[in-house]
């Protein structure tokens, strides 16, 4: 299902178009200072994938339902890691 309004956050799964439910807070410990959370998004379906994704690479901080998501200073980002993301882009340095 693709969200009716642009505006409206997706998932981060590859190829998936579907409207977001869940905000996954990493960090990069190799990268980021350790109060420093990156984002990625997930629909119900991908929430567990991705998860075990950023988990079995003990980036994994915290799950939290889009609308209780309070952001510090980023956004939710909408590249996963089958997005080209994988432990983290040029911009996620």
């Amino acid at each position: 299902m693709v969200p009716d309004d642009p505006a409206t956050p997706i998932c981060s799964a590859k190829g998936c178009r579907a409207a977001a439910v869940w905000v996954l807070a990493w960090n990069n410990p190799k990268l980021h200072t350790p109060e420093r959370r990156k984002t990625w998004l997930a629909c119900d379906e991908h929430r567990e994938h991705l998860s075990q994704f950023l988990g079995v690479r003990g980036f994994l901080k915290d799950v939290v339902r889009l609308e209780e998501w309070e952001p510090a200073d980023e956004a939710p980002h909408p590249g996963g890691p089958a997005a080209g993301q994988g432990e983290g882009s040029a911009a996620d340095r």
